[in-house]
C-alpha cells in the first residue's frame, strides 16, 4: 500500500498528509527496488550512527534528522533527467551526507566511507551526476536556512535561575540538584509552528485539588523505589522506556520506513515529516514545562503537607519542570505521524530495543500501545504525574496534527 492510497479511505490530517507526500512526484511504480530500500534504510542506519556521537542536546540531534531528510526529499522530488532511481539514489544519499558532515562533523569519516558505497553501487551517468549534486544543492540551502534558528546547544541550555522556592514552584531535585535543562529550546525558531504557545496545555491541576491528591497519591505508591505495589512488569516498563525518546524512537520509525515499499521520495519525506514534527514538539514542550514551571513529584512528596522526606523514586528525575511530560508529548507526536501517514497498524509486527534496559526486547504491532507505555512508565519511574503524561500526548498530538496540515511548506 503507498501513501498516496490512503485518499479515499481517511480523512482530515491523513488525507492532507498523504496528499503532502505525493504531490508533485512524478510517476513511479508503486513498489521501491531492492536498491531504493537499501539505499533508505543505509542512511537511515547512517543518520542514527551519526546522531548517536557526541552529547548533544536531543532536540539538537531531532533537528540533525530534519534538516538532512528534509533535504533529501526534496532532492528525490526532483523529476530527473535519465534513470530515475540512479538520480534517487544518489540525491538521497548526498543530501543526507552533506547535511549531517556540516552538522556532526565528528562523523565526517564514516559518512564519507556510506556515500562511497552507495555511489559505487549506482552506475556512472547524468542522473548519477544530477543526483548528487542536486542533493548537497538541497542540503546547504537548508542548512543555510536554519543557521542560527535556536537548537544549537549552547542556546538550548543557557544558564537557568532557581525559581524561588514555594508550593507548586519546580526546584532542582535529588540525587544531583542539577540546575534546570532545555529552558531555552522555547525560544528556538520551530520548523512550521507560528508560535511555541500556539497549543500550550491549559494549567495543571491545583494543588489542593482531588486529581492533584490522587496523582500524587499514585506516584507515591507506585513510583517508589522501594515501592510494595509495583509488579516486577510495571518496573520493567518503566525501566524499558525511560532513556531517550530520539533513541527508543529510531527504532520504531526504521520499521516503519522499512514496511512502506512506496518510492524514495516518500520514504524520505516520511522521516521528515517525522522529525520536524518532533523538533517543533520539543520547542512546545519547553514552552509549556517553563510557562508552568510545575515541581516535581519528589519535591512535592517530600515538603509537601504529610510528607516523606526520605521518599526517593525508582529513577533519577530529569533536571527540568513536571508539567507536561516530555517523554509523552514525544510518543504522542510520533503516534499521530506514524497513524495519519501510515495507519493505525504496522503492517508486520515490530521489535524494538532499549538503551536503558540493554537485555530486553518489546514487539508492537501499532504505534499506539508505545505511548501508553510511555504514560504509565513515567508514573512508575517515581518522575512525572499521570496529569502531566497526558498533557503530553495531547501536546505532541496536537503539533504533530499541525505539522501534517501545514506540510506542503515543507516542499516549497
Amino acid at each position: 500500500m503507498t501513501l498516496s492510497s490512503l485518499r479515499g479511505r481517511r480523512r482530515g490530517v491523513a488525507m492532507i498528509a498523504a496528499a503532502v507526500l505525493v504531490a508533485g512526484l512524478p510517476a513511479a511504480p508503486a513498489a521501491a527496488s531492492t536498491t531504493t530500500t537499501e539505499t533508505a534504510l543505509q542512511w537511515y542506519d547512517a543518520t542514527a550512527a551519526a546522531v548517536a556521537t557526541g552529547t548533544r542536546p536531543q532536540v539538537a540531534n531531532s533537528r540533525a534528522w530534519a534538516i538532512s531528510w528534509l533535504a533529501a526529499a526534496r532532492a528525490t522530488r526532483t523529476a530527473p533527467t535519465g534513470n530515475p532511481r540512479h538520480y534517487r539514489d544518489a540525491a538521497l544519499a548526498s543530501a543526507v551526507h552533506t547535511a549531517l558532515s556540516t552538522l556532526i562533523p565528528d562523523s565526517a569519516a564514516a559518512l564519507d566511507s556510506a556515500l562511497r558505497t552507495t555511489l559505487d553501487r549506482v552506475p556512472d551517468g547524468r542522473a548519477k551526476e544530477q543526483g548528487a549534486a542536486t542533493g548537497r544543492a538541497e542540503a546547504r540551502w537548508l542548512l543555510t536556512q536554519r543557521t542560527g534558528d535556536g537548537l544549537d546547544p549552547a542556546s538550548v541550555n543557557p544558564a537557568y535561575p532557581n525559581p524561588e522556592a514555594g508550593p507548586g514552584s519546580w526546584q532542582p531535585t535529588p540525587p544531583d540538584f542539577s540546575p534546570a535543562q532545555q529552558a531555552g529550546t522555547r525560544f528556538a525558531r520551530p520548523f512550521l509552528l507560528d508560535h511555541a504557545n500556539r497549543y500550550r496545555p491549559g494549567p495543571p491541576p491545583a494543588l489542593n485539588s482531588e486529581p492533584y491528591r490522587a496523582d500524587l497519591a499514585e506516584v507515591r505508591a507506585y513510583g517508589a523505589v522501594d515501592s510494595a505495589v509495583r509488579t516486577p512488569q510495571q518496573t520493567d516498563t518503566a525501566t524499558f522506556w525511560l532513556g531517550s525518546s530520539l533513541t527508543l524512537y529510531t527504532g520504531i520509525l526504521r520499521a516503519a520506513l522499512a514496511q512502506y515499499t512506496g518510492p524514495v521520495a516518500e520514504r524520505a519525506s516520511l522521516v521528515a515529516i517525522f522529525h520536524v514534527a518532533l523538533v517543533d514538539t520539543q520547542i512546545a514542550t519547553s514552552d509549556a514545562k517553563y510557562a508552568y514551571l510545575r515541581w516535581r513529584p519528589v519535591t512535592a512528596i517530600r515538603a509537601g503537607a504529610g510528607g516523606d522526606p526520605a521518599w526517593t523514586p525508582l529513577h533519577a528525575t530529569p533536571a527540568h519542570p513536571d508539567y507536561p511530560s516530555g517523554h509523552n508529548t514525544y510518543s504522542g507526536a510520533a503516534e499521530q505521524v506514524l497513524t495519519a501517514l501510515l495507519g493505525p497498524q504496522a503492517r508486520e509486527p515490530y521489535t524494538i530495543t532499549s538503551p536503558s534496559q540493554p537485555a530486553a526486547t518489546r514487539t508492537y504491532r501499532d504505534w499506539r500501545r508505545p505511548t501508553r507505555e510511555n504514560v504509565d512508565a513515567r508514573v512508575w519511574s517515581g518522575i512525572h504525574t499521570r496529569s502531566a503524561d497526558e498533557a503530553g500526548v495531547r501536546l505532541g498530538r496536537d503539533v504533530a496534527a499541525h505539522t501534517l496540515r501545514n506540510a506542503r511548506q515543507l516542499f516549497r
